[in-house]
């Protein structure tokens, strides 16, 4: 049953007055109405019957202040219960009970559906833009890469594991394990060449579950029956000889990525989708490790819209060079600054120049073509210009451009290259890189969820495990950057009108008689006082209560 939140404040609430009013907690509630989490899971509860239920708004900021602070579900509780800041932001008297750690993983896995992450995220950032805090026009996306919290295992080793597994959970529920099973599992380390130690295994665990099969009914045997399905899925995949799909009968969900063409690593890629201005996440996607960055762009796209933000640019690396994504920003009237990739376009501009107008190329020493043909391979839509053959033969560089005794110059492009052209030269000019600077601070976030948020290594097991972790670290990190730029503002404020305010010594006279009628302000900018006068105090210490 979700029972009304309880208001009531004890005697000894007057210990959170200890709190400073700068606190980064006190800065966030400031900042964001949490309330919004109670009616977001308001349908997963029962109202009216059953046990009170610990309140929704309760337990998400206890997973804030664990994702924020790096801490298991018992080190969250352990510390709530001694911190009164803690016990402050989540709204307890101090004498209260706190909830079982195991509360915590309860509500994460079976009430924090993975669409209801997003919402969180998009409703924080959306309170953020209508107040003002978040203020920028442009959206930075990039994959940053988590490892599985298991190691990976070559095949032999799995299909090892899975003949194990069946033979404990027959002998659990037959009693026994039949005499014509083989249960001498052959030994693939001392098999030198893998391929054949992989074979064998094949081979091996193949006989065990045909025997098993055979000689004992699956229909008593539950848990027998799910390790041979479990068995039969592995050997079915035709990813898995070939050590590209599961490694890992822990984490079925884990894959092998690359982070370039010699680094690989096992776990999964979380997408991004950031304001480089603010730095503010806004969208998070979550895949295994093999996932192909881009894949998810529109996703992501589409969710930072629905936070309220009016997107004028895009960034990206050269893995978002991809023509369905710059289609898709120009569609939307966005600019893209993204760097060309060399795999996608692969013409040397440097070397050669084109004419929309006359649908000529020209090469460095001013020769133009003559003639194009489209390509006649039906798998791959290309075309072929032809230079004049006089001109080539005469050419002093013809021996650089041409090779197998070709008498002219042949330029094949794809169908996208002249598009892409155009592209490449803007990705030159000083405006594109100046632009494009803004993307690092993409980078310094991703450093800093691994550094201190615990993202460099997955908390659990699958995909949707994942998920959760990613989702929540993200809202961590938000929060904590939204109280880094309430209290910049605040102080860049105080700060401007000091400048320019107090170096007149009638001034500072004037301030020193106001700070003392008013012992609120003792450590208040006082500049803000002479700006307003004492007839405002009122309205000044509803502005000092919001911005701390």
């Amino acid at each position: 049953m979700l029972k009304d939140k309880n208001v009531q404040l004890s005697i000894y609430s007057i210990l959170y007055s200890r709190i400073p009013k700068n606190h980064i907690l006190k800065l966030i509630n400031n900042a964001v109405d949490f309330s919004f989490i109670n009616r977001l899971l308001e349908k997963s509860y029962c109202k009216y019957y059953g046990r009170p239920a610990k309140e929704p708004e309760m337990m998400a900021k206890l997973l804030i202040l664990q994702y924020l602070y790096n801490h298991s579900d018992e080190q969250i509780i352990e510390q709530a219960s001694l911190n009164l800041s803690y016990m402050w932001f989540i709204g307890i008297n101090p004498e209260d009970a706190l909830p079982d750690p195991s509360l915590l993983a309860k509500f994460r896995t079976q009430r924090l559906k993975e669409t209801t992450l997003d919402d969180i995220i998009q409703e924080v950032v959306k309170q953020c833009v209508e107040k003002g805090i978040i203020k920028g026009t442009g959206i930075s996306i990039d994959a940053t890469h988590t490892q599985a919290n298991t190691i990976k295992k070559v095949p032999e080793r799995i299909m090892k594991h899975l003949s194990q597994n069946i033979f404990k959970n027959l002998e659990k529920e037959n009693g026994s394990i039949p005499e014509q099973i083989d249960k001498s599992i052959p030994n693939y380390k001392e098999i030198e060449d893998h391929n054949q130690a992989k074979q064998i295994m094949k081979n091996y665990l193949e006989k065990v579950i045909e025997d098993v099969e055979n000689s004992v009914d699956l229909t008593a045997a539950n848990k027998t029956a799910e390790a041979i399905e479990e068995a039969k899925e592995v050997l079915n995949s035709p990813r898995f000889i070939e050590q590209k799909g599961i490694r890992s009968l822990t984490d079925k969900d884990a894959r092998v990525g690359y982070k370039s063409k010699t680094n690989s690593f096992f776990g999964y890629k979380v997408e991004y989708a950031m304001i480089p201005e603010e730095r503010i996440i806004t969208a998070v996607n979550i895949q295994d490790g093999a996932y192909v960055d881009g894949t998810g762009f529109k996703e992501l796209y589409d969710r930072t819209k629905e936070c309220g933000i009016e997107i004028k640019e895009a960034y990206g690396d050269k893995a978002y060079f991809r023509k369905p994504i710059l289609d898709l920003l120009k569609d939307k009237k966005v600019a893209a600054y993204i760097p060309v990739s060399e795999s996608v376009y692969k013409l040397d501009d440097t070397k050669f120049t084109y004419n929309k107008d006359s649908d000529q190329w020209f090469c460095e020493m001013g020769h133009g073509t003559t003639s194009k043909k489209k390509s006649k391979k039906k798998d791959r839509d290309s075309y072929y210009y032809y230079f004049e053959k006089d001109a080539c033969a005469n050419c002093p560089k013809s021996h650089e451009c041409l090779y197998k005794n070709k008498k002219r110059k042949v330029l094949q492009i794809t169908v996208n290259t002249i598009e892409f052209y155009e592209y490449s030269k803007f990705t030159k000019s000083e405006g594109f890189l100046e632009q494009y600077k803004k993307r690092a601070s993409h980078e310094w976030k991703n450093g800093e969820m691994k550094r201190f948020h615990g993202m460099d290594r997955a908390r659990g097991y699958g995909l949707k495990s994942m998920q959760t972790q990613a989702k929540l670290t993200a809202l961590a990190v938000n929060l904590k950057r939204i109280a880094n730029l309430l209290s910049s503002n605040f102080y860049d404020i105080c700060n401007y009108f000091s400048y320019f305010l107090c170096t007149n010594v009638n001034c500072k006279n004037y301030l020193q008689n106001i700070s003392k009628n008013h012992d609120f302000f003792s450590g208040f900018e006082p500049s803000l006082l002479l700006l307003f006068g004492e007839q405002i105090v009122p309205v000044l210490i509803m502005g000092r209560e919001y911005w701390q």
